[in-house]
């Protein structure tokens, strides 16, 4: 590199005495076509210079000198030419003066030598070459035709011309008629290049040399059509596309009657075995369309159409890809009978072995550029029996949301030809296909009405259907990425209906479905979802009656799909998320065998003792130890490890202070002795416990047994005044049950209350009678209203049972009765408004027990349908189930009607909310059998 340098420094330095001949050349020119193929532009920059001053030296006689010139023309040796297409600027201006120069002196005597180089420039790969060819060539045609060319060309129009005949006639002589042809030709093309400023030289270069535009093109056009097969062949996307906008021009230049001698080259063009020519032939069929009216199209239609189909089949991608856009164009020109013309014949092509793949890409690529054309005419076609989910799966991925627009007729097709399919060895295939069609749906609207119609299709009696719609609503989920949140509820609901279908396969694909759903779901979105679900295991528990749910007991498999969601309810959900978690937990193990919770036990159990060891609410602590209770019953010594845990958890909550939460404590241990190989030394562990403990703790542990006894107590003594008697009886009521309170310890009033409403419940006919009814009335009302909880509770109770003895028996006493529920309902206590809801509910449900007058029922509605709103879950859901026993639902809406006809507009709004949200949904469910006894210790 750096002797280089030193001998171009030299040469710059050298003063010539006389002009440079060919020896002095073949001296000097190596060096300086080596400097230019240097990387530095300093050194390319000395080596232009040194050209020029060169030419400034060179004397008449050119023979060696033009020798060395011509090399300078050529691509990959000459000197010249590499420096035209050099990127420093002022490389390529000094380059372009020292070819200047060479035309100015050689133009007449050389030309033979200069033209083929200028030529092959005007078709070079790179756009600075041929733009500099144009340049060049443009100065050897304005010496021979005797014009500066200087002259501005700027006009309105591009056919404008300024050339003579005189000069046409002179260009003629100069290089013939052939070569003449071949340089107008690729001027003309360069006024269609990519590069803005090679069209703007070509087209001032062709106006000052030409007379008359139409006239020098019919006179050069097949000249110039051979240069443009040639470069619709070419493998450089540049020619290509100047030849496909050169086409699209002479059609417009020369009009359509030029027609019948293109179509007939283009049709050879594409039985070429080069396939760079072929895909040339259909870029240049769109440039024709594009500039042909409708009417000249349809003329050759017979020529064009065969073309297109041919193309759309062709081997090779690229073509094929070519050809679509082709046949964009035509359908833009034709409309509809393109359809008509080419999508038969190719979907015949795809039950030919030989073509079918081609043809099959032909319509993908159609597709691509046309499916909500196409789309519309291949739908019927692919979903009429048998149905080509083959061709509907290729075809979806490029369909875009033109897609969705056929999900209606496209997706019973594909659960028809599932359903068909299924069992076979064509199956897995037929599925693919499926999956394939759906996940190429992404907007919102078509995946709303995929998830609408499949849910739609698990509901019907086909048993076929059901397993073709889980079983591709499974493979969506387990690889969709979009997002379905807003779908999650729906989803949810309608796969666990599923988990009781008779059908194996339909039981694992819905759980497979919900599995692939809730491992998705973050924290909040599955606490958002405990209250739907609980509502949806009630609704399946109702269903299987006692029995176990099938899709909860599939080996290897349990309740592990929707256990996250639950665990996530009792861990961090609110304390009515975990109140309701730990009840949705309760159902679940009642619908699972014990062998399927098996794998679960150390999921399910972990939550419960952890967030039993914390403080919350008694409704909380008495859910958890249900399900605990519920889990030791079912698994029994799968338990075992936990032994320690639950011991110490069931031992500290029989401490609690809330009674009901020491009751299930109790319930629970009992259940734990069953697996505890060591009993003695628990009860030995307690006595020893109460002995030693404070005076307090002993007192506490006193009052939850005397509490117990009393109850058991109250209700024998309750059930007793059945089978007693007269005597007998009216010596237990004036002596104990109706016996004076006054200055009586509240826990006797409390037994009192109890022993009263048991009476009544087992011997309603006795106490209601006239010796004993207004006593009787006016007890119960006494303990409804007192200030202890647990005696207004029991009250609440008493007035329950002696409500339906008067509705049923048409007693007088209804209203007095009726006037103070509304009070009780909206208690501050949630214990008071959680029974009076109870005994509510206990009242009404039943077919026998007349239903109560509108005008008595409006406050309690009223009172009932702002409980709905309660901050307390249990509180609020026991509200619903009231509204629906009140109001009969269970048998129809004749009583909400009734009722709404009397309510403000509020609660009538109120009313409808719920009825949609809640009450309608638990009128289709069967209602409860639940006891609101609370002296049978369970």
């Amino acid at each position: 590199m750096e002797a280089t340098h030193h001998c171009l420094q030299t040469l710059l330095d050298t003063k010539f005495v006389h002009f440079i001949d060919a020896p002095s050349l073949a001296l000097i020119m190596p060096i300086v076509q080596r400097a230019f193929q240097d990387r530095s532009t300093d050194t390319r920059k000395m080596a232009a210079q040194i050209i020029g001053n060169m030419y400034s030296l060179t004397d008449q006689k050119v023979g060696m000198i033009l020798t060395w010139s011509v090399r300078l023309s050529k691509i990959d040796d000459c000197v010249c030419v590499q420096a035209l297409a050099d990127e420093n600027e002022y490389v390529r201006d000094t380059a372009l003066r020292a070819g200047q120069r060479i035309i100015s002196m050689y133009a007449e005597t050389a030309i033979a030598l200069l033209l083929p180089e200028l030529e092959q420039g005007l078709f070079d790969n790179l756009w600075r070459i041929r733009f500099s060819s144009v340049q060049l060539l443009g100065d050897l045609l304005f010496h021979i035709s005797g014009v500066t060319g200087k002259m501005t060309t700027e006009t309105a129009s591009e056919d404008d011309n300024f050339g003579t005949t005189q000069s046409n006639k002179a260009i003629i002589g100069a290089l013939g008629p052939e070569r003449r042809n071949r340089v107008l030709s690729g001027l003309y093309m360069g006024r269609s290049d990519t590069q803005l400023v090679v069209r703007q030289a070509s087209l001032h270069v062709w106006k000052i040399v030409v007379s008359n535009t139409p006239r020098t093109l019919r006179e050069i056009l097949p000249t110039l059509f051979t240069l443009l097969l040639g470069f619709l062949a070419s493998t450089c996307p540049d020619k290509r596309t100047i030849a496909a906008r050169t086409l699209g021009d002479l059609v417009k230049k020369l009009g359509e009657k030029i027609l019948p001698e293109i179509i007939p080259i283009l049709e050879e063009g594409l039985r070429s075995d080069k396939s760079d020519e072929r895909q040339g032939v259909c870029i240049g069929l769109s440039e024709i369309m594009k500039s042909t009216s409708k009417d000249a199209v349809l003329v050759f239609s017979e020529s064009l159409v065969p073309t297109v189909r041919k193309a759309l089949c062709d081997p090779l991608e690229e073509v094929r890809e070519a050809a679509a856009k082709t046949f964009e164009q035509l359908h833009t020109t034709i409309g509809h009978q393109a359809l008509d013309d080419i999508l038969p014949m190719l979907l015949k092509q795809l039950e030919d072995e030989e073509t079918s793949e081609f043809a099959l890409d032909g319509l993908k690529q159609v597709m691509a550029v046309k499916s909500r054309s196409v789309l519309p005419y291949l739908v019927p076609k692919l979903t009429a029996p048998p149905v080509n989910t083959r061709v509907l799966a290729f075809l979806s991925a490029v369909a875009g949301d033109a897609l969705t627009r056929h999900l209606g007729v496209i997706l019973p097709a594909l659960l028809s030809s599932l359903k068909d399919k299924l069992g076979s060895e064509e199956c897995l295939q037929e599925l693919s296909n499926c999956q394939t069609v759906i996940l190429s749906v992404e907007d919102e609207v078509g995946q709303r009405i995929i998830i609408e119609d499949l849910l739609e299709a698990t509901r019907g009696a086909d048993a076929g259907l059901r397993q073709a719609s889980v079983t591709i609503l499974n493979g969506y989920f387990s690889r969709t990425r979009l997002d379905y949140s807003a779908h999650t509820r729906i989803l949810l609901s309608g796969l666990i209906r599923l988990m009781n279908d008779p059908n194996p396969e339909v039981l694992s694909q819905s759980w497979d479905t919900i599995n692939s759903i809730t491992k998705k779901l973050d924290a909040g979105s599955q606490l958002s979802l405990i209250d739907d679900l609980h509502r949806d295991i009630r609704s399946a528990a109702a269903e299987v009656k006692g029995q176990h749910l099938p899709g909860f007991c599939l080996p290897k498999k349990g309740v592990t799909c929707i256990l996250p969601v639950l665990r996530e309810g009792v861990l961090t959900g609110s304390p009515e998320q975990k109140e309701e978690a730990a009840r949705a937990l309760g159902g679940v193990i009642k619908l699972t065998s014990a062998e399927a919770l098996r794998p679960s036990v150390v999921n399910i159990t972990g939550p419960l003792i952890r967030i039993l060891g914390d403080r919350f609410a008694w409704t909380v602590k008495t859910a958890l130890l249900d399900t605990l209770t519920l889990l030791l019953a079912k698994v029994g010594i799968a338990l075992k490890p936990f032994l320690p845990q639950l011991q110490t958890t069931f031992l500290k909550a029989l401490q609690d202070s809330s009674r009901a939460v020491r009751l299930r404590a109790a319930e629970s241990l009992g259940q734990l002795v069953s697996i505890h190989t060591k009993v003695d030394p628990l009860f030995t562990e307690q006595l020893s416990a109460i002995r030693n403990a404070e005076d307090s703790g002993v007192s506490q542990k006193r009052q939850t047994v005397l509490d117990a006894t009393r109850m058991a107590s109250a209700g024998c003594v309750g059930e007793l005044c059945a089978f007693l008697s007269e005597e007998e009886l009216r010596s237990v009521l004036q002596q104990h049950v109706l016996a004076d309170a006054s200055g009586v310890d509240w826990m006797v009033r409390h037994g009192r209350s109890l022993a009263l409403a048991i009476a009544v419940k087992s011997a309603p006919d006795q106490l209601c009678s006239e010796e004993y009814s207004s006593s009787v009335l006016e007890a119960v009302l006494s303990s409804a209203t007192a200030d202890r909880i647990p005696i207004a509770c029991s009250g609440i109770r008493a007035m329950g049972y002696l409500m339906r003895h008067q509705l049923r028996s048409g007693g007088p006493e209804i209203p007095r009765l009726l006037w103070l529920l509304p009070q009780s309902l909206q208690n501050q206590s949630s214990d008071i408004r959680l029974v009076t809801e109870r005994v509510l509910w206990w009242v009404c449900k039943e077919a026998e027990t007349p239903a109560l007058e509108p005008s008595l029922v409006k406050p309690l509605i009223k009172a009932l349908l702002d409980n709905t709103k309660d901050k307390n879950t249990s509180v609020r859901a026991q509200s619903e189930h009231t509204l629906v026993s009140l109001l009969r639902l269970r048998r129809g809406d004749d009583g909400m009607q009734s009722i709404s006809a009397i309510l403000d507009s509020a609660s009538n709004e109120l009313l409808s909310e719920c009825y949609r949200r809640s009450l309608k949904k638990i009128s289709s469910l069967p209602d409860s059998s639940e006891e609101i006894d609370d002296t049978i210790l369970t």
